[in-house]
C-alpha cells in the first residue's frame, strides 16, 4: 500500500514540474528585449568598439595621410607581356636611409636599403616620415637624427599586371610602431577589363576588433562593410544589386543593416516589379508592430549604376518606428559614431596606408633601382 502511495506522490510530482516548465517555457517570448531597447544596446555595443578603434594606435595606420599616394604600374600600350612581383622577389629587410648614388652621370637619391635578406619583407623607417609622400622621398639633413620605429612586416604580396587585361593586387601586413603592435592589414583587389573591378579590405586590430569592406561588381553587384569583435558582429550593412534582361542598370535586390541582435532587411517581393517594406527583426524574432522606411538620400548628380547605396556611405538613412509610435531615424539614434564608422570604411576602400610604400619599394627593385 505505501508502494502505492509513493507512487502516485512522485507521478504527481512530475507532473507539475512538466506543467512548470511548460509555462515557463511558454512565459519566455513576452520576455523578449524590446526593439528600442535591442537597438539602444547595440548602438552602444558599438559606439564602444568605434571609440575604443579611433583611439588605438592602429587607427593612426588606417586614416594614414591622404597624400601618401600609392605607386601606379606604368606599363606602355605596346607591351604585351604579364609582368609579376611576389613576395619572394621583393623580400628582404629594407631600411630607411638617404643615400646619393649615380646612376651613369645622373646623380639619385634612394631612400630605402636592403640591409638583410629574410623569407618576408620588412621596412623600417621614421614615424615622422608618414605624412605624406612629399615627406617619404624628401631629403633633410635633420633625417640622419630620426629613428626608424616604424615597421611594417609583408607576409603576403603579389602584383600582376598587363595593359591588355588589367591588374590583380593582393596584400597582408601587420604594422609596428614604437615597438606596439598596431594591427593586421589585409587586402585583394583587381582591376579586369572583362570582369570590372573587385576589392576586398580588412583590418585587425590588436584589442579584438576587425572592420571589413567588400565590394564585387558583375550582374550581381554586393556591397559589405562591417564591425566585429571576435566572432560577435557589432555592425554590418549589405547592398545586393542586379542587373535584367532588360536593363543594363542595376536595380536594388536586398539590403541588409545589422546592429548587434537587430537586423533589418527589404528584398525584391515576389513579382520581381518592387521591393517589399523593410522587415525588422530581433534576435531572429518578427517585430510586427514596429516599422522602417529607407530613405535615398540625394547626393548632387545621379550616380551612373547604383551599386553601394548604404549609410556607412552616407547614402541612405534609415527612419524607426517603434512598438510606442515614437520615431527616430537612425542617425539620431547612432550619433557620431556614424560619422566615424563612414571616415573609417572610407580610409579601408583607398587603402592607400597600406600599399603605398611597399609599392614604392617593389617598383624600385622591379626596376633594379635597389
Amino acid at each position: 500500500m505505501k508502494t502505492k502511495i509513493s507512487f502516485v506522490v512522485v507521478l504527481m510530482v512530475g507532473i507539475l514540474s512538466w506543467s512548470c516548465n511548460k509555462t515557463d517555457n511558454l512565459k519566455t517570448p513576452q520576455a523578449q528585449v524590446s526593439l528600442k531597447s535591442a537597438l539602444t544596446q547595440g548602438v552602444q555595443q558599438l559606439t564602444t568598439a568605434v571609440s575604443a578603434i579611433t583611439t588605438s594606435t592602429g587607427y593612426q595606420v588606417v586614416t594614414g595621410p591622404a597624400d601618401l599616394m600609392t605607386k601606379d604600374a606604368v606599363v606602355s600600350p605596346f607591351d604585351t607581356i604579364t609582368r609579376t612581383i611576389l613576395l619572394a622577389d621583393i623580400a628582404g629587410i629594407y631600411d630607411y636611409k638617404a643615400v646619393l648614388f649615380r646612376r651613369g652621370f645622373m646623380p639619385v637619391m634612394r631612400f630605402f636599403n636592403k640591409v638583410a635578406d629574410t623569407t618576408v619583407m620588412v621596412v623600417r623607417l621614421p614615424e615622422e616620415k608618414i605624412k605624406g609622400s612629399r615627406s617619404l622621398l624628401h631629403y633633410a639633413a635633420s633625417d640622419t637624427l630620426l629613428a626608424n620605429n616604424y615597421q611594417i612586416t609583408v607576409t603576403d604580396y603579389q602584383f600582376i599586371f598587363n595593359h591588355s587585361t588589367g591588374t590583380t593586387y593582393q596584400m597582408a601586413s601587420k604594422t609596428k610602431i614604437k615597438g606596439i603592435e598596431a594591427g593586421v592589414f589585409k587586402i585583394q583587389s583587381s582591376h579586369n577589363k572583362t570582369t570590372g573591378y573587385h576589392f576586398a579590405s580588412e583590418f585587425d586590430f590588436p584589442n579584438g576588433y576587425i572592420t571589413k569592406c567588400y565590394y564585387t561588381p558583375g550582374d550581381t553587384a554586393i556591397s559589405v562593410y562591417a564591425i566585429s569583435d571576435g566572432t560577435k558582429t557589432l555592425y554590418e550593412e549589405k547592398y545586393t544589386a542586379i542587373k535584367t534582361s532588360t536593363s543594363n542598370r542595376h536595380r536594388e535586390k536586398e539590403f541588409s543593416l545589422t546592429i548587434g541582435d537587430v537586423m533589418i532587411v527589404r528584398q525584391l517581393g515576389h513579382t520581381q516589379a518592387s521591393l517589399d517594406s523593410a522587415k525588422v527583426y530581433v534576435a531572429g524574432v518578427l517585430q510586427t508592430k514596429a516599422k522602417v522606411e529607407i530613405v535615398d538620400k540625394a547626393t548632387g548628380t545621379p550616380p551612373v549604376d547604383d551599386v553601394d547605396k548604404c549609410v556607412s556611405n552616407k547614402q541612405r538613412e534609415l527612419k524607426i518606428t517603434f512598438d510606442d509610435g515614437t520615431s527616430k531615424t537612425f542617425t539620431e539614434l547612432a550619433g557620431s559614431v556614424i560619422t566615424d564608422i563612414s571616415s573609417l570604411f572610407a580610409s579601408l576602400r583607398q587603402a592607400n596606408f597600406g600599399t603605398a610604400i611597399v609599392d614604392w619599394i617593389a617598383w624600385d627593385i622591379y626596376y633594379k633601382k635597389i
